[in-house]
């Protein structure tokens, strides 16, 4: 059954972008990996534009659309240029217009900690930016970086010069270029790159001023670990991301790390870890699950990167987990379209449910039982999950088994 938002909700969401916030029905696709710019990408995604529709996707993530030094984007330089590796700007507008008329929005991945310059400029490194729009000099570039702006206010981001957000003019730019991308390009929600890098009230001012539908930030660093092994308490790593949810004025979800982090040890056999001391989920969105985006891989854990890659064989536990569970579910390219038609179905089959329950970013959530071996838990009422070897099903005639896989099972009112 195809889903598709009403025009109503769409004129809603146009004026107060805080809709969809409050409504935490959204179900996001990151819609390409590491390797997808070798593959003429914007037309491939036109292509699956009707299934990602039908499958129930509000939102589908697309790569850097910008000019970049490395063909992932990662590196912009000419910020209004739209012809990159994945294709030209005539093609990326046909792909947004279809999205547009399917009614799947599009997010667009803003780079905007770093940038990579064109001229040689103080000190002999390439800190100016001659000869392309935004033409900044070397004041837009921080002192810890090789400019001549001020220090950064965030992390680091090595090798390449990273914009200072403190000063007027870049910000002021950065407005302009956002306000571009998403009234006269068409990107109506982003995904912010790097937030480390530079402070959330930027990001704040960004989003006040460009007025995305929908934002989420990647505030990515290292879970908590004694020695080798991943420690139980992870209160450190979610409240870290929490403040800088705070940052942005509550304004930008998050990507929930925790939760992947916790997840991706847990279904090794140490499920007990799915529920904190207090008796919750014990990711971020166990504590804030309206501003959590829980998600399984992305292109920089999984794909040919891999740096910090869910187990494979245990994937679909994952996904029983974040599309039954509170938070804003995301879904990994890779796993939907490339991994076979089974996990395809398996993953449509549970946000079905999950719609057709009205399960959202907010519902309850009551952890049944944790151990070693099994997990259990009943979500807004309407909802009965497992997953692990263990046995287990709920009592009582109301419910009726609704999908079930290798070591998962859902259950429905």
């Amino acid at each position: 059954m195809g889903y598709l938002n009403s025009g109503s909700d769409e004129n809603v969401q146009q004026t107060d972008p805080a809709a969809v916030l409050r409504n935490g029905r959204e179900i996001l696709l990151q819609a390409f990996n590491w390797e997808s710019h070798k593959h003429d990408w914007w037309r491939n995604i036109e292509k699956k534009v009707p299934d990602i529709a039908k499958s129930g996707f509000t939102s589908a993530w697309l790569p850097p659309p910008t000019h970049s030094f490395a063909p992932q984007g990662y590196t912009p330089q000419n910020l209004y240029s739209l012809n990159s590796a994945y294709g030209s700007d005539y093609v990326l507008k046909a792909l947004l217009s279809k999205m547009k008329q399917y009614k799947v929005r599009a997010m667009a991945d803003i780079v905007i900690n770093h940038r990579v310059g064109t001229t040689q400029g103080h000190g002999g490194t390439y800190n100016r930016f001659d000869g392309i729009p935004l033409a900044w000099d070397e004041r837009a570039v921080t002192s810890c970086t090789g400019g001549r702006g001020n220090r950064s206010t965030g992390d680091n981001f090595p090798g390449f010069p990273n914009v200072d957000h403190t000063q007027h003019f870049v910000r002021k730019d950065m407005t302009d270029w956002l306000r571009w991308l998403r009234y006269d390009v068409g990107f109506q929600d982003f995904r912010f790159d790097f937030v480390r890098g530079y402070s959330p009230k930027y990001v704040r001012e960004y989003i006040e001023g460009a007025k995305p539908i929908f934002s989420v930030g990647e505030y990515w660093d290292s879970c908590n670990y004694n020695g080798c092994n991943l420690d139980y308490n992870q209160d450190n790593h979610r409240q870290r991301i929490v403040n800088w949810i705070d940052g942005t004025g509550q304004l930008s979800t998050a990507f929930d790390f925790t939760t992947k982090g916790i997840l991706q040890g847990a279904v090794k056999g140490e499920l007990w870890r799915l529920r904190d001391s207090q008796g919750k989920p014990p990711g971020v969105m166990g504590w804030w699950p309206s501003r959590a985006v829980t998600f399984i891989d992305n292109h920089d854990t999984g794909s040919t990167q891999a740096h910090w890659p869910f187990p494979a064989s245990h994937i679909m536990e994952g996904y029983a987990y974040i599309l039954t569970h509170p938070g804003i579910p995301s879904v990994f390219y890779d796993h939907f379209y490339d991994w076979g038609n089974s996990i395809h179905d398996q993953i449509v089959k549970l946000m079905e449910i999950r719609r057709f329950q009205g399960i959202h970013s907010r519902s309850s959530i009551e952890i049944l039982t944790a151990q070693p071996n099994l997990y259990a838990a009943m979500i807004g009422e309407k909802i009965c999950m497992k997953i692990g070897d263990g046995s287990w099903c709920p009592a009582g005639r109301e419910w009726t088994l609704a999908a079930s896989g290798t070591r998962y099972a859902v259950w429905q009112k």
